[in-house]
């Protein structure tokens, strides 16, 4: 395996378990981070779906 396959694997494990950090890591603080957090808060699912097209695009 890769390095870079196992770090978007590493990455899909952490968006399911915490999107907010998944796509803080993947894209720095920012506008995605901000999304995903409002996303996330508001309810679950909705912040994972826009972490894992994050992480995966």
């Amino acid at each position: 395996m890769s390095d870079a396959s196992a770090n978007k694997l590493l990455l899909v494990i952490l968006a399911i378990l915490l999107p907010p950090l998944a796509v803080g890591l993947k894209e720095g603080v920012g506008g995605m981070l901000i999304l995903n957090i409002v996303l996330w808060l508001l309810f679950y699912i909705p912040g994972l779906i826009h972490a894992l097209w994050v992480v995966l695009r």
